[in-house]
C-alpha cells in the first residue's frame, strides 16, 4: 500500500460510506490478520515509512477503552533510537529487534487519567474513578494492553508484521526512554513490539493451540 493510498481523502462533499458491520470477513482478510499470522524474528530489509506509521496509530485509535480512557502511549523507534535499547534486552531478543524496521514500546500514562474530561466530556468527573494508584495501575496496564494487541490488528490489517514481546527490562527502559523526558516523564513501559515486512527464513512451524473445550466454557 501506498503512501498517497494512506493518506487518500474522501472526495469533497462526499460522505464516507460505512461498511456492513455484520458482514463475515473474506478468508484472505481473517487469514491476514489471525491465520496466517506468525510472531517474525526476522526483518526483509525494507523501510517502514513515517506515513504508515501515522496511519496505524490512526486505526488502533478507534478500537474501545474502558470509559474512552485511552491510557496507551506509543514510541516508535527506528534506527539509533532502536540501539538504544540494546542493554535492555535479553540475549534472545537483541538480534531480532536490533534488525527490526521500527520497533515499538508500548506503554501507559501514569497520568491518563488527566485527558478524561477531554475523552469522556458527557462525564469529565469520572477522572476521579482513576484517582487511586491502584485504580490507575489497574486501569492503565489492562488497557493500554488491550491498545497493544490492536497495534497488532491494525499492523497486520495494513500489510505488516509484527514480533511482540517480553524478555526487556522494564525499569531499564523506563529509565532510558521516558522518566527524565518532559513530555513523556510520567510513561511507564508495558510491552514491546517489533513492526515490519518479516522474512520466513526464521520461522518454524506454528506452535500448537488449545482447542475451545480446553481454553473455554459456553454456559446457558
Amino acid at each position: 500500500m501506498s503512501d498517497e493510498t494512506l493518506n487518500a481523502e474522501p472526495d469533497e462533499g462526499q460522505p464516507l460510506a460505512m461498511p456492513d458491520r455484520h458482514a463475515v470477513l473474506p478468508d484472505h482478510s481473517l487469514d491476514q490478520l489471525f491465520r496466517g499470522a506468525r510472531t517474525f524474528y526476522s526483518w526483509e530489509d525494507r523501510d517502514v515509512s513515517d506515513t504508515t506509521l501515522h496511519a496505524l496509530y490512526e486505526l488502533l485509535q478507534y478500537a474501545p477503552t474502558s470509559a474512552n480512557q485511552s491510557p496507551a502511549r506509543f514510541l516508535f523507534l527506528k534506527g539509533d533510537s532502536q540501539e538504544k535499547l540494546r542493554p535492555h534486552l535479553i540475549e534472545a531478543n537483541i538480534e531480532k529487534t536490533l534488525t527490526a524496521p521500527v520497533t515499538v514500546v508500548v506503554a501507559w500514562d501514569w497520568n491518563f487519567n488527566d485527558k478524561i474530561p477531554e475523552l469522556f466530556p458527557h462525564n469529565p468527573g469520572a477522572k476521579d474513578w482513576f484517582a487511586s494508584d491502584d485504580a490507575r495501575f489497574e486501569n492503565g496496564f489492562r488497557n493500554s494492553s488491550l491498545q497493544g494487541a490492536y497495534l497488532i490488528m491494525a499492523a497486520r490489517a495494513l500489510g505488516l508484521d509484527c514480533g511482540p514481546m517480553s524478555g526487556f527490562d522494564k525499569d531499564g527502559v523506563d529509565e532510558t526512554f521516558f522518566k527524565t523526558d518532559p513530555e513523556m516523564g510520567a510513561w511507564r513501559s508495558n510491552f514491546l513490539c517489533n513492526i515490519g515486512y518479516g522474512s520466513t527464513d526464521t520461522l518454524f512451524p506454528r506452535l500448537p493451540k488449545l482447542a475451545f473445550d480446553a481454553a473455554a466454557k459456553l454456559l446457558k
